[in-house]
This record gives C-alpha cells, structure tokens and sequence, in this order.
C-alpha cells in the first residue's frame, strides 16, 4: 500500500517559511527609503555649492539678449520708417491733385507736414500720365545709436493720385 505524505510547511502559498519574497520586499524597501534619504540630505549638504547658479547664467546670457532687443528695435524703427513714407506721399499726393494751381507746392508742403521731425526728407512730386498725379518721398532710416552705424539705403515712399481739376 502506498502512504501519502503531506505536503511541506511553507510560508505562503509556494515558498518555503525563510524565503518570503514580501518579507524581502519589505527589508528592500526599507533599504531604498534609507538610500533615498541619505540622497535628500546630500541634496541638501551640496545646495549651498549651486548658490548664485541662475544670476551668473542669467549675466552671462545679457549681453545676447540686449543684442536681439537692440535688433528687434531698429527691424521695427525700419518698418516705421516704410510707413512714415508711403503715408507723406499719399497725403501729398492728395493734396497735389486737389490744386491746379500750384500742385508742386502743395504736395510738397503736405508731405513735409506729415513728416513733421522726420526730416530733412526728399520729396519729388509731379503729374503722371492717365491724369494722375504722383509723389515720391525719400527717407533715411533713424539709427538707435546715431554715429554708431549709418544704413547705407534710403526708404522711399510712392502714392498716385487722380488729378482733380
């Protein structure tokens, strides 16, 4: 006859009672937590060594900065410049072909009005052909630093006008 034995004492469902693997997750955890507290305070302990960290990047990283703000001021004083022109010419053409009697200088007036401190500016106007009348209004474009560096172009404005007279 055959004798069935039982089956052997273990812990938890299939391990033997020394090898419990929670029981060594737990002590494994318990070592994790103590390494991750020994990093907290090292953090801590080299925190004082990063101090001024950020003002000496920050200082490093000015003069970059002023330079972009430096060209994105003149990119904007030269599109100023574009409308400060083409806007002169219309109104000096308007002004040119509401007056027969002396368009020239009429207009010329108007676009220098217009231009107020903008100045000295060029401004060529004449009658065109169809029974237009045009004007030409020539700017230099403003520096940030005056005597630093001088554009080597001028911005010229264009406007026609239905010569009414």
């Amino acid at each position: 006859m055959r004798v069935l034995s039982a089956p052997p004492i273990t812990g938890r469902a299939g391990t033997s009672p020394g090898r419990d693997p929670h029981r060594l997750r737990d002590r494994e955890a318990g070592r994790a937590r103590d390494a991750g507290r020994d990093r907290v305070v090292g953090r801590a302990r080299d925190a004082g060594r990063d101090r001024g960290q950020v003002a000496v990047e920050f200082l490093g990283m000015l003069p970059l900065i002023a330079v972009v703000c430096v060209l994105l001021w003149q990119s904007a004083l030269l599109g100023y410049t574009y409308v400060r022109a083409g806007n002169a010419a219309d109104e000096g053409a308007r002004q040119g072909a509401a007056d027969a009697a002396d368009p020239g200088g009429r207009c010329r007036a108007a676009a220098e009005d217009d231009l107020g401190a903008w100045q000295p500016a060029r401004v060529d106007c004449g009658p065109a052909s169809g029974g237009m009348y045009e004007a030409d209004v020539t700017l230099k474009v403003p520096v940030l630093f005056p005597g630093f560096i001088d554009f080597p172009f001028d911005v010229e404005g264009h406007a026609s006008a239905v010569a009414e007279g």
